[in-house]
């Protein structure tokens, strides 16, 4: 069996960590390999399945990567997750149906694409400060964190953008830079491990390239049960999925739930790559499982 795991051009080897996956697949005669999710040299056709794992770079390439999900679609290769997911959490609206199902998210303004942004109309007037950012989108790529007075100068920033994508104004939480914020990851639907995640002074971005502190965490069982919760929303079978939130008075409040790029964090957890490959195994070894 020939696996393709992948990736973005500025990381074509992997990252350290995903790297580990092609010798732990090895040891159960599965060849494993990086490839470039958008390198038009590649016969896509000469694998027996795709994992996604650093496509970095998928939303700065919306329309190609929206194209490219339905090549992979149209020829019948199967991925994990599936398809299916990948379309399904790849626009952040998917938040708002989840708020429908009575779970607790960051409070958000969902706006759909207009020419007239009037940010003055949709910001509730108890917030204080706000975070922007397209709905399509991962790794803070065009997120503000602004003063809700200042509001003016940030309707007049994204103004374009919004005519050309969908946006959420979500509320900012200081908690983020005291609490920080915490991801909860799963395979196969059951929980692996947990890290915690804090911006630098001064920053509201948790990312490592930003400067982020991370630690490992373990969650109350309250907590993951929360997150179990809205994990077993899905209806397909998820390889993995990574639930993001602030947890506040041991309830987690959603930020995300990553199920296309995540990075794991494996290196975070002893035995994860290992809990990983053997999920992986469990879902290409189970005949009746749909994954693509």
């Amino acid at each position: 069996m020939k696996i393709g795991l992948l990736t973005c051009q500025r990381l074509p080897d992997l990252t350290p960590a995903d790297q580990l996956l092609i010798p732990e697949l090895a040891k159960h005669n599965i060849v494993a390999e990086a490839v470039i999710w958008d390198d038009p040299d590649v016969i896509w056709t000469d694998f027996d399945y795709l994992i996604f794992r650093n496509t970095w770079d998928y939303y700065e390439k919306e329309s190609q990567f929206n194209l490219w999900l339905s090549t992979i679609k149209k020829l019948r290769i199967k991925t994990l997750n599936s398809i299916d997911i990948i379309e399904q959490n790849k626009h952040k609206f998917y938040l708002r149906d989840l708020q429908n199902q009575k779970f607790t998210i960051i409070p958000t303004v969902f706006i759909e694409r207009t020419k007239a942004l009037n940010l003055a109309g949709i910001i509730p007037s108890h917030w204080k400060k706000a975070v922007i950012k397209p709905a399509f989108s991962a790794g803070s790529y065009l997120t503000e964190v602004f003063e809700v007075a200042n509001f003016e100068e940030i309707n007049q920033k994204y103004q374009t953008i919004a005519s050309e994508k969908e946006l959420l104004l979500q509320e900012f939480k200081p908690e983020i830079e005291t609490e920080g914020e915490t991801s909860l990851i799963f395979f196969n639907k059951k929980f692996s491990h947990a890290i915690n995640k804090k911006p630098a002074a001064g920053d509201f971005r948790i990312q490592v390239q930003f400067g982020g502190i991370y630690n490992a965490v373990s969650p109350s069982p309250e907590v993951i049960h929360q997150a179990q919760n809205i994990v077993n929303t899905f209806p397909h079978q998820l390889l993995y999925a990574r639930v993001d939130g602030i947890i506040i008075n041991n309830n987690l409040q959603l930020m995300e739930v990553e199920c296309i790029e995540p990075d794991l964090y494996f290196n975070y957890s002893e035995g994860s790559i290992q809990r990983f490959v053997n999920s992986i195994l469990k879902l290409i070894e189970e005949p009746k499982t749909s994954v693509s």
